[in-house]
């Protein structure tokens, strides 16, 4: 079963990855990734940009409406996700406390939904 971790970030761990303090954090995040791989789980991740460099979609219709910007107005932000190929919620919530972490950081482990007719 695919999982995604969902890394949230307020906007003061946010800003710290700026500088030496997010360097050090960021470093922690290759170890994880090998161990990941070595275990034959990684299926996927990647860090995000800051919300401001978002860009909403929506449809009126067949319309596309565009908008500069993050979809809400949020103190929490996306900052990343990792999906893992994994037997169960146990194994991936266990992986996800393996995270390189700080604090204030939130973590949502979420089951992916599987596409039609690949059970």
């Amino acid at each position: 079963m695919k999982y995604s971790i969902l890394i949230f970030d307020t906007p003061e761990t946010a800003s710290r990855f700026h500088g030496p303090e997010g360097a050090q954090y960021m470093s922690q995040w290759q170890p994880f990734i090998k161990a990941l791989t070595d275990a034959g789980i990684y299926v996927a991740g990647a860090g995000l940009q800051p919300p401001d460099t978002a860009t909403t979609l929506r449809f009126n219709g067949d319309k596309r409406l565009v908008q500069d910007g993050p979809y809400a107005d949020t103190k929490e932000q996306l900052g990343g996700f990792y999906m893992i190929d994994v037997p169960d919620l146990d194994t991936a919530l266990e992986w996800a406390a393996r995270t390189p972490r700080l604090p204030g950081q939130a973590f949502e482990v979420r089951p992916n939904l599987i596409p039609s007719g690949k059970q």
